[in-house]
């Protein structure tokens, strides 16, 4: 049972050590419990401490307790499958990110193989949101993001990968992706 990174923040965010939370994981009987009871378990006792984003910190206690126990590698989501994302900050404000992102997709050929059917966009004045279904199976979903200077940054998943291969794969792929609509 090896710690990961992502041990250290959480301790950073919640106040707690991670002998502390390995505690309470064993009061809980956190082995015998799957990804949501823990999770569930993990935002009542975070409610009301102060930790914020609450959802986020619950899920990244979850997750970190899942990897220590070896219940899951890096990546690897409840289900079993993997997903992966790439994010880089960018110039452009939110809506400009997300016009030329649309554009982009239409003509790369790396997207243009990976996707079946129409994307779809939707947001809200925190995020904007393109959606996809791979030909895989998997999804794919790209966001932009707004940063407090009032550019955006261009956040690219994909979801449900069926092992850390693909998920090693896909990330390569993103990672190019992403670096070519930037350099566009």
């Amino acid at each position: 049972m090896a710690a990961n990174s992502r041990i250290k923040p959480v301790e950073r965010a919640t106040k707690r050590s991670w002998d502390e939370w390995l505690a309470f994981m064993d009061g809980i009987g956190a082995k015998d419990l799957d990804h949501k009871q823990i999770a569930l378990k993990v935002y009542y006792e975070l409610e009301g401490a102060g930790v914020e984003p609450l959802g986020w910190w619950t899920q990244a206690v979850t997750v970190a307790y899942e990897q220590f126990i070896g219940r899951r590698i890096p990546g690897q989501r409840p289900d079993g499958t993997f997903q992966m994302s790439v994010s880089k900050a960018t110039g452009l404000g939110m809506q400009e990110l997300m016009d030329a992102w649309t554009a982009f997709a239409a003509r790369d050929a790396f997207l243009t193989g990976l996707i079946a059917g129409e994307p779809k966009v939707s947001g809200t004045e925190r995020r904007i949101t393109w959606r996809a279904k791979a030909t895989d199976g998997s999804s794919v979903v790209v966001t932009s993001e707004p940063k407090p200077n009032g550019s955006a940054s261009v956040v690219a998943t994909q979801i449900g990968l069926p092992g850390p291969g693909e998920n090693d794969e896909a990330r390569a792929n993103w990672t190019a992706a992403v670096a070519r609509f930037l350099a566009r």
